[in-house]
């Protein structure tokens, strides 16, 4: 066996046997009975959070989106879930995060992010997983999840780490943070069968040129786009990747970590993201039940444990001539647990239509991230305003209620 075979096959270890191999000298799990747990999710790539949480009251939204537009709740079975009056939920959420928001443990904050004007992937990602002041020289050696693990002790303790591939910057500082990669899952390749199917029908028919013609264009968009949409993840897992690790990693932040972060790539849906059903609603069917297992997997611990999902930034808000969308700026945030006081829509908002876009194309940033992550650390951890401007610099913390 050559010195690349054994690499690969090193790299194929399931991460629970990785893991015990490499920590096994952890202290035992009895230690972090009561230490709040925290599992920052990092969908890289920009998810659509308009047909995530839905603007189901704004006439603007189905104006903007003819064609990849989630329904108004209860007009069919692929409708919007309702929240309140003004949200509701895709429907591939419905078995995996509605329960969590009718037991009141899952929040949403709309119009979150950062001020990075940028919408590039790298510069953006980077920004935020800096949480450092935007003007002025930055230290690309120091996350602010690094920072956060030298205030709450995780990072001395060996309580922190990242389920990736290479250490995140996020987690880049003076604090040693352990990172186990999730490759055993292999990236599911491009099927082609249903759209050769689909062809064969039509052959010898009127149809059969336009037919061709369209997996023709589709494929040629989508091999343009590849590039970046894979890049932009930074070989993060796919969605249905961490819906299979999601168990073992709930087990390891469980039993070992109080202090975790795991990024999921695939959001980057530039052309055919679809609606209620397609590309971005299996992703999100992915994601949901990974997360739904999660904290059922936590046990008594999901009451200690706070779920933080995000990403670089959210994405135009109208639609684009093939069928997705692109690059944009304000976000929405998920934070689940046991403790969230949840089933509610919390942080500044504004009505949706075309005066209040940012440049007339995306969300506006309301909840500036920093300040947001800010308030919510001080409430798990308990921590002073000189401590949270630690993690934080520059940045005063938001406390919404939400812990």
């Amino acid at each position: 066996m050559n010195r690349r075979d054994v690499l690969k096959a090193l790299t194929a270890l399931p991460l629970s046997t990785t893991s015990v191999r490499l920590w096994a000298q952890d202290s035992p799990a009895s230690s972090l009975s009561q230490r709040p747990k925290l599992l920052v999710v990092f969908l890289r790539g920009g998810y659509d959070c308009a047909n995530v949480l839905v603007p189901v009251s704004s006439s603007f939204y189905y104006e903007s989106r003819p064609n990849i537009a989630i329904a108004k709740p209860g007009s069919d079975a692929n409708a919007a879930l309702p929240l309140d009056a003004e949200w509701g939920l895709h429907p591939a959420l419905r078995e995996s995060i509605l329960p969590l928001w009718n037991a009141g443990q899952a929040a949403f904050v709309p119009f979150a992010g950062i001020d990075d004007l940028s919408r590039s992937h790298f510069a953006t990602q980077d920004s935020l997983e800096l949480g450092q002041p935007l003007d002025g020289s930055r230290n690309f050696q120091s996350g602010f999840m690094n920072r956060l693990a030298a205030m709450t002790g995780s990072g001395r303790d060996k309580k922190a780490i990242a389920f990736t591939d290479q250490l995140p910057v996020v987690f880049r500082g003076g604090e040693r943070i352990a990172n186990v990669a999730l490759r055993n899952v292999v990236r599911p390749a491009v099927d082609a069968r249903q759209s050769a199917a689909i062809a064969a029908m039509y052959r010898d028919t009127p149809y059969a040129v336009p037919v061709n013609d369209g997996f023709a264009m589709r494929d040629s968009v989508m091999r343009d786009m590849a590039a970046e949409m894979d890049a932009s993840g930074r070989n993060a897992i796919t969605a249905n990747g961490f819906e299979l690790e999601a168990r073992r990693i709930a087990r390891l932040m469980r039993d070992r970590y109080s202090l975790g972060f795991v990024d999921v790539g695939g959001w980057d849906t530039h052309a055919g993201e679809g609606g209620a059903t397609g590309a971005l609603a299996g992703r999100l069917t992915s994601l949901g039940r990974g997360l739904a297992g999660l904290a059922s997997e936590m046990g008594s611990q999901w009451s200690n444990t706070t779920v933080v999902v995000m990403s670089e930034f959210g994405r135009t808000f109208r639609e684009n001539g093939n069928r997705g969308t692109d690059h944009g700026h304000g976000s929405v945030y998920w934070v689940l647990g046991g403790s969230v006081r949840g089933g509610r829509v919390v942080g500044e908002q504004t009505k949706i239509d075309a005066s209040t876009l940012f440049q007339n194309r995306d969300y506006p940033v309301l909840n500036e991230y920093r300040s947001v992550l800010g308030g919510l650390f001080s409430r798990m951890y308990s921590l002073t305003p000189a401590q949270v401007a630690t993690v934080f610099a520059g940045s005063a913390p938001r406390d919404l209620g939400v812990i």
